[in-house]
């Protein structure tokens, strides 16, 4: 696993073996942030095996990056990555080539 500078891991954000993590990508996890909410509830991150995400990359709550997936650098994903995809842009749609 490599992950660069910037980058801050949150509870509920899991990543499996051989995942890169671009410098100052950001993992968000929670879907409605508020100061002193009493609700909080920790959403779910997972990046799965093989997975790569670009510098300045974010990724939102309740979101999955499938095995082997890119995410360009700047990409907001928002939806699942399915597993060997290329995605980028905001929101995150997958490349087609």
């Amino acid at each position: 696993m490599t992950i660069k500078s910037g980058v801050e891991l949150w509870d509920g954000i899991t990543l499996e073996d051989d995942v890169f993590v671009g410098p100052n990508a950001t993992f968000c996890n929670d879907k409605h942030p508020k100061s002193g909410n009493v609700n909080f509830a920790v959403e779910r991150v997972l990046v799965k095996q093989g997975a790569s995400i670009g510098a300045n990359a974010t990724i939102l709550p309740g979101v999955t990056i499938g095995r082997n997936a890119v995410v360009g650098a700047g990409s907001v994903v928002t939806k699942d990555v399915p597993d060997d995809a290329t995605v980028a842009g905001n929101p995150a749609k997958s490349l087609v080539r």
